[in-house]
């Protein structure tokens, strides 16, 4: 039986719709805490795929959250060693920094549902099911450099490096494709500082957005998944 590991940096920020997923594909499924475990445990080193999920913090922020160099510096070796690697928002900034690129702060808050521009290479990737221009959820302030030798597959009209792929186990992904609405009423609570901060933005907007584009999401992220999935395997 396969398996898979997601690090997690806040506990309402999971595998949402992928744990279903990767369990219809045979996969034993189980969480590390970043921060709380042992990140260098011979598990997760050799595991079939990890999983870095979100969170609220900067992956340039060592001094405040020593964790994350012993975070980088797993995903730096499993990439070398060709092991699937898959990251989500703060997940894809790690995997940026641990490919050398740079990851800094923003222009601003891009949080709500929008749509990706798919390059000509994202068209042609995993990502195809978003060419539809299909909404995904946005929640990030931070950006990143395209690591040398990535792939560039999305952007967004405010962020050009939305998503990359490092040869064929490696896919970052700034935005969230795993969320459900039902879900998300944990993020509310747990990021409703943010969300009071950032102008134009509410509860009731981001509810109102999610139950509606929601629904929709959960299938084009399953076969974009199955289908990075299976190019592993070949």
């Amino acid at each position: 039986m396969p398996t898979a590991i997601a690090l997690r940096h806040v506990a309402f920020e999971d595998l949402g719709t992928l744990g279903p997923l990767l369990e219809r594909r045979g996969y034993a499924i189980s969480y590390r805490d970043a921060g709380v475990d042992d990140l260098a445990a011979p598990d997760i080193a050799a595991c079939d795929l990890v999983v870095v999920l979100g969170g609220p913090i900067g992956a340039y922020e060592e001094e405040i959250y020593p964790f994350l160099a012993a975070e980088i510096a797993l995903i730096e070796r499993r990439l070398a060693r060709r092991q699937a690697v898959l990251g989500i928002c703060l997940g894809s900034q790690l995997m940026a920094r641990a490919l050398a690129a740079r990851v800094y702060p923003g222009t601003g808050k891009e949080i709500g549902w929008a749509p990706l521009a798919l390059t000509e290479a994202g068209r042609d990737s995993a990502l195809a099911p978003f060419a539809g221009r299909a909404p995904v959820l946005h929640w990030h302030g931070d950006t990143f450099d395209l690591p040398a030798g990535a792939t560039h597959l999305a952007a967004t009209e405010r962020y050009r490096h939305q998503a990359f792929l490092w040869q064929r186990h490696g896919l970052a992904l700034q935005f969230h494709l795993e969320v459900a609405a039902p879900g998300l009423e944990r993020w509310y609570i747990g990021h409703a500082c943010e969300i009071a901060a950032t102008p134009g933005l509410s509860v009731p907007v981001l509810r109102a957005e999610s139950e509606h584009w929601a629904p929709a999401l959960a299938p084009l992220a399953a076969r974009a998944v199955a289908t990075w999935l299976d190019g592993l395997a070949e």
